[in-house]
């Protein structure tokens, strides 16, 4: 029985945004068994496009229909280039193209990464729930989604009860990896503190621009999700100025791999072509971020199944705004704790018109202060709470 398109949706932006996290993931780990996951991804990304295109042809009926239609047509293919691109992270790891040993460092210590984690005969986690274990309290990782033989489950609920073999995918700071590690069953990484250097090369300064162009294209990601679901024009222009940023940063990028290619033997120049790679794919990324958000630019209305496939997505976008008073007011976000306290990882964050994106764990929060996040929808009220909004108590709108 083919599925409708809001189900369809909810699957491409579900798959789409995993396989963003697993590509750079797998970069971060050289695994290989990271990378293939993305391919698997791909693979159940194409098959629902194609059918999401099916469905939209055949529920055509007017020109009105067609006009509203090819607005999810256009949603639906900008998440499929997002899996492409995606899909040419991953393929650096499996091609054994080669990235640089100080790209990884610096990666691997970012305060937030996402990890794949198998459950294997001695684990001590089979036959729980996830509300039973704890994970976020215990070891600060989130599962994100879990694969169970070849289907995935997007978003699980604290009532998941966990099976062998089930492999999850975790999101968190990199110190917990280890943690979720052992209860699984495995080995721990160790991963070896970052190396202190008292001088930046022209390949330091290439990776430092290839993370804030991977960090960038993700923001813009989160925030046309959020144009969209909010309808927002001033989003828009967000978005567009965060792609034209990544125009600049990738710029930037090949100049300093050209002057690190200087610096290198001839045996360690196929390491900067994965650097290149990965460019391209993350520059390719912000640009369907911002292909996404011409469906708010049209004359014509978003057809309503848009926002109600984002609403019913695995992870759904939200705001929140800081309330006079509130918890919220006047604390940092590490204080605060939100990812830990209510699942929900703050893109965003809007003060007096202006925008800090991703913002750090050391910023503090002002009343009127607006937050843009992603989680799963139970973490809404939590949130709205915990800044002082006074929609906190209000049922969450589809």
């Amino acid at each position: 029985m083919r599925r409708n398109v809001k189900e369809l949706l909810v699957e491409a932006k579900d798959a789409s945004e995993l396989m963003l996290d697993l590509a750079y993931a797998a970069v971060f780990f050289d695994d290989d068994d990271l990378a293939r996951e993305v391919i698997h991804l791909e693979e159940r990304m194409d098959a629902a496009v194609y059918d999401m295109r099916v469905v939209c042809m055949l529920a055509t009926r007017s020109p009105d229909d067609a006009e509203q239609l090819a607005g999810i047509l256009s949603l639906a293919n900008a998440m499929e280039e997002i899996a492409d691109a995606a899909e040419d992270v991953a393929r650096v790891v499996l091609k054994d193209v080669g990235v640089p040993g100080e790209l990884r460092d610096d990666l691997r210590h970012a305060e937030e990464v996402l990890a794949r984690v198998k459950l294997r005969e001695d684990n001590r986690m089979a036959s729980m729930s996830l509300r039973e274990l704890a994970l976020p309290s215990e070891t600060g990782m989130w599962v994100i989604a879990i694969r169970r033989d070849v289907d995935y489950v997007y978003g699980p609920s604290g009532d998941t009860v966990l099976q062998d073999a089930d492999v999850l995918f975790l999101r968190g700071p990199t110190g917990g990896i280890d943690l979720v590690r052992e209860l699984a069953g495995g080995e721990p990484y160790h991963l070896a503190p970052p190396v202190e250097k008292k001088r930046l090369s022209n390949l330091d300064r290439a990776v430092d621009m290839l993370i804030d162009l991977k960090d960038a294209a993700e923001v813009a990601v989160g925030l046309a999700y959020s144009a969209i679901l909010f309808r927002d024009p001033g989003l828009v222009g967000e978005v567009a100025g965060v792609e034209d940023r990544c125009d600049d940063l990738y710029n930037g990028l090949q100049g300093w791999v050209l002057r690190a290619a200087s610096d290198l033997e001839d045996d360690e120049l196929d390491e900067l072509r994965g650097l290149l790679q990965i460019g391209s794919s993350s520059e390719r990324i912000a640009d369907a971020a911002r292909e996404m958000t011409r469906v708010v630019e049209s004359q014509e209305r978003p057809h309503p199944v848009i926002a109600a496939a984002l609403a019913e997505a695995d992870e759904i976008v939200t705001d929140a705004v800081v309330g006079a008073g509130g918890r919220g007011e006047g604390r940092t976000l590490r204080e605060l704790s939100l990812e830990t306290e209510t699942g929900m990882y703050v893109l965003a964050l809007q003060r007096s018109g202006r925008w800090t994106y991703r913002p750090r764990a050391g910023h503090a929060l002002q009343a009127g202060d607006r937050l843009l996040a992603t989680g799963p929808e139970e973490g809404v009220t939590l949130l709205r709470s915990i800044a002082g909004d006074a929609r906190a108590n209000e049922p969450i709108e589809a």
